[in-house]
């Protein structure tokens, strides 16, 4: 198996379980503060350590998975469920009025950066895990019509499509029986792509206040409420921080090990 693809799937896997558990199983109360250990470096009692109030970091970490696997998911599932049908229907009317006008929202919308737009959605609407859900999945929308197109485009010309018209099907059918099954690999791995972002996108708005609210636990916020106490107690900051990075690199790996096993000419190249 492709190391990249072992590797991603253990550190995605790692904390999609720890996030499950957390439902049914925590080490300590993530909302019960203990005071007289607080900043408690890590021990046997508590793995990870804790935090200004004397909370369990290891149950923050795994509550705080939950939280950014939700939001990157939901988001993700936006984009691709807005997205993937937009670029469909621009390349089935490549350079009409529909390409056109999909083409030029998507560059309207990419012409703000990611953050910025999400920022400006969360602080007009209110911040919330729900906002910064609707914010990051709207972002995501013009990745994956960006990408259908470009994928579909490619193969509106090829013999199989035209032998499908010449049969009678329309546009419609021929997008969702040919189009989509044949760009499916690359929608997976983009899929896993824009979940990393989705879980970086979800802290930077935690960090600054703008996601998730107390009391539920976020890997951002934690952040947040950590950098001021960086030289007295640093496990309070770098156990969050690691697992930011921890989870983003576990995507990514996951993603390129997927491109490489769905690509066959990838695989063909590095063999």
């Amino acid at each position: 198996m492709n190391r990249s693809l072992l590797l991603g799937a253990c550190l995605s896997a790692i904390f999609l379980l720890g996030a499950l558990l957390s439902f049914v199983w925590t080490p300590a109360d993530v909302g019960a503060m203990d005071i007289p250990n607080r900043l408690k470096s890590p021990d046997f009692h508590h793995l990870l350590g804790t935090d200004h109030f004397g909370r369990d970091l290891l149950s923050m970490i795994m509550v705080g998975a939950r939280t950014s696997i939700a939001v990157a998911v939901v988001a993700v599932g936006i984009g691709m469920g807005a997205g993937v049908p937009l670029g469909l229907a621009a390349a089935a009317h490549s350079g009409g009025m529909i390409d056109e006008f999909i083409s030029r929202g998507n560059d309207l919308i990419f012409a703000f950066p990611s953050l910025v737009i999400a920022i400006l959605i969360t602080a007009s609407f209110g911040a919330g895990a729900i906002n910064a859900i609707i914010a990051i999945g709207i972002f995501n929308i013009p990745v994956f019509a960006r990408l259908t197109r470009g994928a579909a485009l490619s193969l509106w010309q090829r013999e199989f499509i035209l032998a499908a018209r010449v049969a009678g099907k329309s546009t419609t059918r021929i997008s969702a029986e040919h189009i989509l099954p044949n760009i499916a690999n690359l929608l997976i791995v983009q899929g896993t792509i824009q979940f990393s972002l989705g879980i970086l996108a979800e802290a930077g708005l935690s960090y600054v206040g703008l996601g998730a609210q107390p009391p539920t636990p976020s890997w951002g916020r934690m952040l947040a409420d950590a950098q001021t106490m960086v030289a007295l107690a640093p496990h309070v900051a770098i156990v969050p921080g690691l697992a930011i990075v921890s989870m983003v690199l576990g995507l990514n790996l996951l993603g390129d090990g997927l491109r490489d096993r769905l690509d066959p000419k990838l695989r063909v190249m590095r063999t």
